[in-house]
């Protein structure tokens, strides 16, 4: 009698069997959601549910040495269902995580949007210029302090810069 069959026999008789067969094929079972491409979430109910199929038909499996493959149909059916039911719905996969680089077409629109707005910053007047470079690169620094580099007044810093971010807007919007 194989270990299978001895633990099926030892299940449908009451005695604790039941985490051995889980330890033994736990990774097959997971394995056939997974090279379906699931998403994690997806992936872990066809498990549950291979395994609460077993749980159901248990009395009925007529050669336990088969289980394995039984297992495997049973997951297999459970993964397709649910790509026929998410159609053509593409999942989001915390199992393999998105890479680190942004996609091509991200860092296209980045240098577009960083170009446009050099060549329109350059357009600019000096004092608007140094005001949003301060601006952008030390936006730590009180007024008082950007008054003192641009020498202007401190309560001209805000205003001005609101017009240099209005003017700058226009320009980058000419642009496009």
């Amino acid at each position: 009698m194989d270990s299978n069959t001895e633990v099926l026999i030892g299940w449908r008789s009451g005695l604790h069997g039941w985490d051995a067969l889980v330890e033994r094929y736990s990774r097959l079972v997971w394995s056939v959601p997974r090279s379906f491409r699931l998403s994690h979430t997806d992936a872990a109910d066809v498990y549950q549910c291979t395994w609460l199929c077993l749980a159901e038909h248990l009395t009925r499996i007529r050669q336990p040495e088969a289980l394995g493959t039984w297992l495997v149909r049973t997951a297999t059916r459970h993964s397709i269902a649910v790509v026929r039911a998410r159609g053509r719905e593409v999942s989001f996969d915390l199992w393999e995580p998105e890479s680190p680089l942004p996609a091509p077409e991200e860092v296209a629109l980045t240098n577009d949007r960083q170009r446009r707005l050099w060549a329109a910053l350059v357009t600019l007047n000096e004092r608007c210029q140094r005001l949003l470079r301060i601006a952008a690169h030390s936006p730590e620094l009180s007024y008082a302090q950007v008054a003192d580099a641009l020498g202007i007044k401190v309560g001209s810093v805000g205003s001005t810069r609101s017009r240099c971010l209005a003017e700058l807007r226009r320009k980058v919007e000419g642009l496009r």
